[in-house]
């Protein structure tokens, strides 16, 4: 069943990117050749006068095939007014931006749901989640280490940390037993040693558990959340909306953060990660389940608009360079930048898998 939920959720939001695409090359007048659910050969589909519609093998992803949208590509004169190439660079940027707008769209109507069936839509603030030390308790494990509020924990036994819950996640599985801490304090970084004490505590299942607790808190609001609910069905848009900026102001903090290197590549889930949490969501319920759809859909709409080749960002830098210039950038330069852009992502797709089998190995 784990494998059911996440082709639903992938299959939904690949045919909403897809349909984006699709819809708004229809409305403006350029003719769509191919409309595919996944890559490769054909498994089933069928064909209209001007569009064939497939469902493809590899289940990866999607594409939406336009005339006159491949370089070099032979054209009827007749047709060139349907073809993508041809048209005017506003009309092909609002095309390709179309898909990632579609699952920011997809994100807003499911926070609509939520808030019109009067349950509260919870986005993490990002600089509470941050393992940042906001206090240290008198006698604790942390006070006489040495860590001192305002220091910001960034690795533990060698393990990069990037956010409270990985602080949390590897101290409370230590209990006992000696840890190695590396806090960043000002311009440079202090590593200590220290032992978690242990403390009982009910878990979510009501049943008791020994953790680890060093004695610290997280700096930030007691509420690491922004808690948005509608007060009436009217003001439920409004408040979606809000919902809808607040996770993509969220979403783009993290991926700074990854690119800047606060954040650790570790921290990155891949596919497996996304089958696993798409069962575990779709265990706990169908709202769940929708809200980690919400998540991930705003995910791929920002990593989408990145500025990377082969990406809908890399395409839309593309026409925005023809915009400025008069006139596309070569075929040759365009080919290279997308094998530039190929390699970015393969390297990135290696780390997220890579990152889900250790998961898988060593838990966490």
């Amino acid at each position: 069943m784990i494998l059911f939920w996440a082709a639903v959720l992938l299959g939904i939001l690949i045919f909403v990117h897809e349909f984006g695409h699709f819809i708004f090359a229809k409305f403006l007048g350029v003719k769509v050749l191919k409309f595919s659910l996944g890559f490769g050969p054909k498994v089933a589909g069928f064909k209209t006068k001007n569009t064939e519609y497939l469902i493809s093998a590899l289940p990866l992803g999607g594409y939406v095939k336009m005339l006159g949208e491949e370089q070099g590509e032979e054209l009827d004169p007749a047709e060139k007014r349907f073809a993508f190439n041809f048209q005017p660079v506003w009309k092909k940027m609002v095309i390709v931006f179309a898909g990632p707008f579609f699952n920011v769209l997809l994100t807003f109507l499911i926070f609509c749901v939520f808030l019109a069936v009067k349950l509260p839509v919870n986005i993490p603030k990002f600089n509470d989640i941050t393992p940042k030390v906001g206090a240290v308790m008198k006698g604790s494990p942390a006070e006489k280490a040495g860590i001192m509020p305002g220091d910001t924990i960034t690795s533990i036994n060698g393990k990069p940390v990037s956010t409270w819950m990985d602080l949390v996640a590897i101290i409370s599985a230590q209990p006992g037993h000696q840890v190695s801490i590396t806090v960043k304090r000002g311009n440079g970084t202090l590593d200590f040693k220290l032992v978690p004490e242990a403390a009982r505590e009910k878990n979510f299942e009501g049943k008791t558990v020994i953790t680890g607790r060093i004695g610290i808190q997280r700096a930030g609001d007691v509420i690491p959340f922004y808690v948005i609910q509608a007060g009436s069905i009217i003001a439920v848009p409004y408040k979606a909306s809000v919902a809808t900026y607040r996770l993509s102001v969220f979403i783009c903090q993290s991926v700074k953060s990854l690119i800047t290197g606060a954040f650790s590549l570790s921290s990155i889930g891949g596919p497996i990660t996304i089958v696993q949490e798409s069962g575990k969501a779709a265990s706990l319920g169908i709202m769940p389940y929708l809200m980690f759809m919400a998540f991930i859909s705003i995910n791929l709409a920002i990593l989408n608009l990145l500025p990377v080749p082969v990406l809908d960002g890399g395409h839309i830098f593309f026409f925005a360079m023809e915009a400025a210039r008069g006139k596309p950038l070569s075929e040759t330069t365009q080919m290279n930048l997308q094998r530039v852009g190929i390699i970015l992502l393969v390297t990135l797709m290696v780390f997220a898998v890579r990152n889900d089998i250790m998961r898988l190995l060593w838990g966490g």
